[in-house]
């Protein structure tokens, strides 16, 4: 097996490309079985140019990516309610655990 030219960053990078991909892709459409065939038109996208080890052949696909993805971005995309921007973040936070006012630092000024 031969040692991969591309450094974890490059595969992080890819996997987070990817996931956004599929995150947009289900803004846009609920339906799980309908996404499915949406998601694994990604994938074989994102396969077509695994073969890819040019630096700059891949500069070139990473940049047309980020554009076309940037270009179908969502305009209101869903956040799940209890993350932050959710309709439930905060919503119920528990009251603070100290006193609401220092007695005693009034004292001392």
């Amino acid at each position: 097996m031969s040692a991969s030219p591309f450094t974890a960053a490059h595969r992080v990078y890819v996997k987070s490309l990817y996931k956004r991909y599929l995150t947009n892709a289900l803004d846009w459409t609920i339906r799980r079985d309908m996404w499915r065939q949406q998601a694994a038109s990604i994938r074989a996208e994102f396969e077509e140019n695994r073969h890819v080890r040019d630096p700059r052949a891949l500069a070139a696909i990473f940049a047309k990516a980020e554009a076309e993805l940037q270009n179908r971005r969502h305009p209101d995309p869903y956040i799940a309610p209890a993350f932050p921007g959710g309709t439930k973040w905060e919503r119920n936070t528990p009251p603070p655990m100290g006193p609401i006012y220092d007695h005693m630092a009034e004292e001392h000024h």
